[in-house]
């Protein structure tokens, strides 16, 4: 599948606002990009072509979608908040549908008067993905296995579970261990895990073998991986009638180790920006 197969990020407007409006005016990055999928008709074969394979898991549509996101944004129609979720603001609820290229216009020519956003001809890869969750990515994907199981046992413990045990016997059905997660001292969950420490996207059959393997041994299954989930695997983790199973891919795994600061450490820093009022100077 070549990338020029792919729908364009301002061909993708439309139906980023149309599916905002299905999910009750917000979603998170998941629940949105998964219902543009839907409404663009994209296919499974698109949807699975990696932007960058030697960089990053992130996928084509991913990426897009993160400059469509962008646009819509500085356009006034979307807003987001620092927990990821995004949501139409009153002019996007107001709004059936924008014109990409007055979009495209006017934010670009809002970024040529700050002077801080690439050209048109430019890679504006870096403005989307930020270098430092490339380079994490990159230092997650050359863990060996049982270090990454053990980055994992570690995020979990991080996250309230206990009693976490990393297994990764051979022939386990690739079962990699298991913890006990509680709630309010309460209600506790025996939970299974699996690790999947590699740039491939994890397919549906993978998630039905792991369920497979986790059926009558514990409460819940967790599937983590560096890279990322099919269509299908999204659909097969919540499919109606089968213990559900909760995925985290690359991106969300990256945003873990931020919040929990495993490895990851956060300065701010604070920039001084500068605006020239021209009507005042019009009426000095």
């Amino acid at each position: 599948m070549k990338r020029e197969n792919i729908p364009t990020f301002d061909a993708l407007m439309n139906p980023l606002i149309q599916a905002l409006k299905s999910l009750g005016g917000s979603g998170t990055i998941e629940e949105i990009d998964a219902k543009v999928a839907e409404i663009a008709g994209l296919t499974d074969e698109q949807l699975q072509v990696l932007h960058d394979p030697e960089k990053s898991g992130q996928t084509e549509v991913e990426y897009r979608l993160a400059w469509t996101r962008t646009y819509l944004k500085k356009y006034g129609v979307l807003e987001n908040s620092s927990r990821g979720v995004w949501a139409l603001t009153s002019k996007g609820s107001q709004l059936e549908k924008v014109n990409p290229q007055t979009v495209k216009r006017f934010v670009r020519e809002q970024d040529r008067l700050k002077r801080d956003v690439p050209g048109e001809g430019e890679d504006l890869e870096d403005d989307v993905e930020p270098s430092w969750r490339n380079e994490l990515l990159a230092a997650l994907q050359a863990m060996p296995p049982d270090a990454f199981e053990r980055l994992t046992q570690r995020i979990l413990r991080e996250s309230g579970f206990i009693q976490v045990e990393v297994t990764g016997r051979s022939g386990d059905g690739g079962i990699d261990g298991k913890g006990i997660m509680r709630l309010g001292g309460l209600l506790s969950f025996h939970v299974i895990f699996q690790c999947k420490r590699y740039k491939d996207t994890v397919s549906s059959s993978q998630v039905r073998d792991f369920r497979g393997a986790m059926v009558g041994r514990a409460d819940k299954g967790l599937l983590i991986t560096t890279g990322n989930f099919t269509r299908d695997a999204l659909q097969e983790a919540t499919r109606d009638g089968a213990p559900a199973i909760d995925l985290i891919d690359g991106d969300k795994l990256i945003d873990l180790l931020r919040d929990l600061g495993l490895g990851v450490s956060v300065k701010k820093v604070e920039v001084e920006q500068i605006t020239i009022d021209h009507d005042w100077f019009l009426g000095v």
